[in-house]
């Protein structure tokens, strides 16, 4: 569909107007919201995901993307509950206690969203009780902790430890990254889910869902 094509590439470059417009042409020639969000938006979220996956694309860029592809969604969003469309999944984000870093984060939350997911946002420096209530409250499927100093990432131990002391453990799903994580750092604290890179995150939250 060649309208979707455009939406597309329009969004790989972040041209916000271009996809604003011609996500309502999309529209109001027929095609549903369902179709656009997925044919057009998605799909060039993807493509951004996995040309950053590859580092043919760096943060600014990711940003200017996500920006157009919000631009987006505005069109879609009221159409979008008329026409049943279904969250992937819903993931609870943030950076861990004592931690003021927010790009990676930012970034994990984009490609996310990116993959269709309902994302809550916590912003930093917060607690493991936080990430508790929340995950409860919201009903979600998924943790995502962030942290960028090494000093930092070990209290993602107190997140995992405050799941299983309230007997939710096996329920949740916890990933975990930033520049200072490892996978070897994830099986030591009893966490799910290590990614190196945020579209890789994207696409492990997928495969949880999935399976």
């Amino acid at each position: 569909m060649e309208i979707l094509n455009q939406i597309s590439e329009a969004l790989q470059k972040g041209q916000a107007p271009t996809v604003k417009e011609l996500c309502q042409k999309a529209l109001d020639e027929g095609l549903n919201a369902k179709e656009v969000l997925e044919g057009g938006l998605m799909d060039g979220m993807g493509i951004v995901g996995e040309k950053f996956k590859k580092n043919e694309v760096f943060v600014p860029e990711v940003l200017i993307a996500a920006r157009a592809m919000n631009a987006g969604i505005e069109i879609l969003k009221p159409l979008m509950v008329d026409a049943g469309v279904k969250a992937a999944g819903k993931i609870v984000i943030g950076t861990v206690k004592g931690d003021l870093h927010d790009i990676g984060k930012n970034l994990v939350k984009i490609m996310m969203e990116g993959k269709g997911f309902e994302v809550i946002d916590l912003g930093t420096d917060v607690s493991a009780e936080k990430f508790l209530e929340t995950y409860k409250t919201e009903n979600a499927d998924i943790i995502c902790c962030s942290a960028l100093l090494t000093t930092t990432m070990i209290y993602m131990k107190d997140i995992v430890s405050a799941f299983e002391e309230d007997g939710i453990r096996d329920n949740a799903t916890i990933m975990v990254g930033g520049a200072p994580v490892t996978q070897n750092f994830c099986d030591t604290i009893g966490a799910d889910i290590y990614t190196s890179d945020a579209a890789s995150a994207a696409d492990a939250a997928l495969q949880v869902m999935a399976g």
